[in-house]
C-alpha cells in the first residue's frame, strides 16, 4: 500500500476570507515578569516604569506597566494562525490604540474581524485582507485595537513545505 503524507493547514489562503467574518484567536496569554522584563529590555527601551517595581509604585498605576510594544506585538502574535500565517508581507497597520493598561498577572486574549479584501492588482496569485484585531483582558477590558493589512496569496499559491 503506498503511504500518503498528511499535513494539516495552518493558517488561511486569499479565497478563505470573507468580509463580516470575525475570528476568537486562542488561547489566551497571561503575562509574567520575566515576559515583561526581557521583551522590555531586548528592545532597550529605558523607561523604568516596566522594570522597576519602587519607581513604578510611584506613579499613578501603583505597580509595573506592561510595555505597551508588547502588547501590541502580543495580540498581534496571537491573531497569526488565524489571520496571517500565510500571509506573504504585511502591507501596514492603521491606528494602533492602548485605551487600558496592562500590568503583570493580567491574562489577554484577541479576535480578528475582516473588513475588507479585493484581489492585488500587481500578483495576480494573491489578494489583499484588511482586518480590524482587539485585544481584551480576561475581564472583557479593551486594551488594544488596531486594523492590519496583509498581502495573503491565493490557495494553490504561497509556500509549501
Amino acid at each position: 500500500m503506498e503511504e500518503r503524507k498528511i499535513t494539516e493547514q495552518s493558517g488561511r489562503h486569499y479565497e478563505q476570507f470573507e468580509v463580516g467574518d470575525t475570528y476568537s484567536h486562542r488561547p489566551g496569554r497571561t503575562i509574567t515578569e520575566t515576559d515583561n522584563t526581557w521583551f522590555t529590555l531586548l528592545t532597550m527601551n529605558t523607561h523604568p516604569l516596566h522594570f522597576d517595581k519602587e519607581y513604578a509604585k510611584q506613579s499613578e498605576f501603583g505597580q509595573i506597566l506592561v510595555n505597551s510594544a508588547f502588547t501590541v506585538s502580543l495580540i498581534v502574535g496571537m491573531s497569526v494562525r488565524d489571520v496571517s500565517q500565510n500571509a506573504i508581507a504585511n502591507l501596514g497597520w492603521k491606528e494602533i490604540r492602548l485605551p487600558s493598561p496592562v500590568f503583570v498577572g493580567d491574562t489577554l486574549y484577541a479576535e480578528s474581524t475582516v473588513l475588507e479584501k479585493r484581489e492585488s492588482k500587481s500578483r495576480p496569485n494573491a489578494g489583499i485582507v484588511k482586518v480590524s484585531t482587539l485585544g481584551k483582558k480576561s475581564d472583557g477590558t479593551l486594551v488594544c485595537d488596531f486594523e492590519r493589512t496583509m498581502l495573503i496569496p491565493k490557495q494553490g499559491y504561497g509556500i509549501k513545505i
